[in-house]
């Protein structure tokens, strides 16, 4: 039996959902594996400054986005990066060592950057372990990521691939795979119109699935302007728990029709279903998107992150980043005329750009790693 310890945090939604996919899809191809999924900042020695700091992510990002990305962009300084790294070592290196000695792992994947914290405590151990990292955005990486303390560096594509080279990475570790998508978007029923029909949508209308949560500032403008405008549409709502926009979706007057969900537990399910994705630009979001085929209307992009999340989508002609509710409007109006071409090719952009297997393939190597 191989234990695998997989690290993440709670700033968003894409560090543990990477997480959970990794554990999904070694749980399914290796039956001698015990998965644990743990977030350091959890444990009764992290500082209290760190689980408030995961607290207030949302609030930070959605009321003072200026201020994130100053943030963001002075953290990835070589030298702030460095005070940034020891900060953390201090804080959590108590809460990891008491992790790992009660886990007892024989390989760790870390879907958040703890990796010189893990050096450290291997260093003063004499007890190294092997470690995967596994980079969560596309294509706007902080440096904190690119630290030589992993025996291997999975990466989602060329350009963060280049960017961990440049940070001093050897090449040998570092792999582009994709970030992981949860096996249930390649699993299961994968015919679009029966799917709709086990969930009681329209069979015939264009389906946008519109994904929201607390980060989301501009999608219900963007809804308004679609529920006003005469398409043969309908609309998928996730609301993320996000209830204030949950409420007012409950209480608009639709001539649409419109299915609205304050949690969704099954995404995956929602995804094959769906034409296209409305949202922000998380590395989920765009993820799961991409691996299903699907084109991305984004309407929101946190500064710093996310940034390179949406100029690879518009850069692959995947999809696009809009500026205001007209250019939503824009969007699906030139992807329904001359019988969906221009759709179709940003379809075919997207599938070609996503990775659905990428879970299994970090399953694979953390097993290998775990096995040497």
């Amino acid at each position: 039996m191989k234990h695998v310890l997989i690290l993440t945090a709670d700033y968003g939604y894409g560090h543990r959902s990477a997480a959970n996919a990794v554990a999904e899809a070694l749980q399914e191809t290796h039956e001698d594996c015990c998965v644990e999924i743990v977030n350091p900042m959890d444990n009764s020695h992290a500082p209290a400054v760190l689980r408030n700091g995961e607290a207030g992510y949302n609030k930070v990002v959605r009321v003072a986005p200026d201020l994130y990305k100053l943030g963001y962009d002075i953290g990835d300084t070589r030298l702030v990066s460095s005070i940034i790294n020891n900060g953390l070592t201090l804080m959590l290196f108590l809460a990891l060592r008491e992790i790992i000695h009660t886990k007892k792992p024989d390989v760790i994947v870390c879907t958040y950057p703890y990796q010189e914290i893990l050096l450290v405590l291997f260093t003063l151990e004499k007890h190294p372990i092997p470690v995967l990292t596994v980079v969560t955005d596309l294509a706007t990486v902080n440096r904190l990521w690119f630290r030589p303390a992993a025996d291997l560096c999975l990466v989602p594509t060329q350009t963060v691939h280049d960017l961990a080279i440049k940070a001093g990475l050897p090449p040998e570790k570092v792999k582009i795979v994709g970030i992981p998508v949860h096996p249930e978007l390649i699993k299961g029923n994968q015919d679009r119109i029966a799917i709709r029909k086990d969930l009681g949508w329209r069979e015939d209308l264009f389906t946008v699935l519109a994904i929201g949560s607390k980060r989301v500032e501009h999608l219900y403008d963007a809804l308004w302007v679609l529920n006003h405008s005469g398409f043969p549409l309908q609309l998928v709502i996730a609301a993320g728990g996000d209830d204030e926009f949950y409420q007012r979706c409950q209480e608009t007057e639709w001539h649409l029709e419109v299915h609205c969900h304050i949690y969704v537990d099954e995404m995956a399910k929602f995804l094959r279903a769906a034409d296209c994705v409305l949202g922000k630009a998380g590395g989920l979001t765009v993820s799961e998107a991409l691996a299903c085929g699907l084109p991305l209307i984004l309407v929101d992009v946190i500064p710093g992150q996310e940034t390179g999340n949406a100029n690879y989508v518009v850069a692959g002609n995947a999809g696009v980043l809009v500026r205001s509710p007209i250019e939503v409007l824009e969007t699906v109006s030139h992807w329904l005329e001359n019988d969906w071409c221009c759709y179709h090719q940003q379809a075919q952009n997207a599938r070609q750009l996503g990775h659905p297997r990428a879970a299994y393939t970090v399953a694979d190597l953390t097993w290998s790693a775990a096995s040497s």
